[in-house]
């Protein structure tokens, strides 16, 4: 070939290279977002280049952020009341005492026909007696009135929040506290009540009722035979627990009632009408001890049944 003939030749390799050069830097400003998701040779040639092209985190972003949105709104189950009449009552009870000392009240009630639950609280703290009464609330059917005895009202504060098949709560001369706030913070409101030099802790760090003390201050009017058999049975709580306090409160989201008991020893009247008061709870005045549930069951059943009958109408 001549040498004219080569430098021509040279020249024309010249320009394609130049013009596929110019293609290649060309092609991704051209068409940014449809080279992934459109050309099959984007993908086949990913693993040879470990950093993606800018395209790439463009057109994989808005895939999280779809699912995003559902997420963020998801955790709020606000479940709507349960709707039919009120038939179950689960009662909690409190400290130095176990669950038969509703069994006056829970032989009331299963006359009326209702489904009554008696849960036994460990009394080890909050936690644990909150998470013994919502396992009982689970197996109830239907709606449900929660019912505190003393401790057990703190109990139900904590346990009734959230819960969709509560109806209601019933407070017997129990503790009600607010958000954030103890049983000690409630109780030292006033000067002592009587029971309180009674009560000792054992070298665990649990309560115990002095036995001689149990009748006149915890159950005054109950005939001292059957206190002396409940003594014997007490149930000691963590001295833990009255310090501890609740993060939910139920009766700011549940109709409440609470029945004062106006010759406690164990709880002021004075604290219990303060709580019932703050509540905005259907007060129901009783003149009897502390131990209500066992002394006047006949009583303290009724008002449970008012309680129900009311909300069943609302429902």
């Amino acid at each position: 070939m001549s040498p004219k003939r080569l430098l021509c030749a040279a020249a024309l390799c010249l320009c394609f290279a130049g013009a596929g050069a110019l293609a290649q830097t060309a092609a991704p400003t051209a068409e940014p977002a449809a080279e992934p998701a459109d050309m099959p040779g984007a993908e086949s040639s990913a693993p040879e280049a470990p950093p993606p092209p800018p395209a790439t985190p463009a057109a994989t972003a808005p895939t999280p952020a779809a699912p995003a949105t559902p997420t963020a709104t998801a955790p709020k189950p606000t479940a709507a009341p349960m709707s039919g009449p009120v038939r179950n009552v689960v009662l909690v009870h409190g400290a130095f005492v176990d669950g038969s000392s509703w069994n006056g009240v829970v032989a009331k009630l299963q006359q009326k026909g209702y489904h009554v639950s008696s849960v036994q609280n460990p009394l080890t703290s909050l936690a644990d007696d909150v998470a013994a009464t919502r396992r009982v609330l689970a197996r109830q059917d239907g709606p449900t009135i929660l019912v505190g005895h003393s401790w057990g009202g703190v109990v139900i504060t904590e346990a009734g929040a959230n819960a969709p098949n509560v109806a209601g709560l019933v407070y017997v001369a129990a503790i009600a506290p607010d958000l954030h706030e103890s049983t000690m913070d409630l109780m030292n409101r006033v000067a002592p009540a009587p029971a309180n030099q009674g009560i000792t802790a054992d070298s665990t760090g649990f309560l115990w009722l002095d036995r001689s003390k149990y009748h006149a201050d915890f159950a005054a009017d109950v005939p001292e035979n059957l206190t002396r058999v409940l003594s014997a049975a007490q149930q000691p709580i963590a001295a833990t627990a009255f310090s501890e306090t609740v993060n939910q409160v139920a009766w700011r989201e549940k109709p409440s009632w609470y029945i004062v008991t106006t010759k406690d020893r164990a709880i002021s009247p004075q604290v219990e009408q303060f709580m019932a008061n703050r509540m905005g709870a259907k007060i129901v005045p009783i003149s009897s001890s502390h131990l209500v549930p066992v002394s006047h069951a006949g009583a303290v059943a009724d008002v449970i049944d008012r309680a129900a009958r009311e909300l069943s109408r609302q429902q």
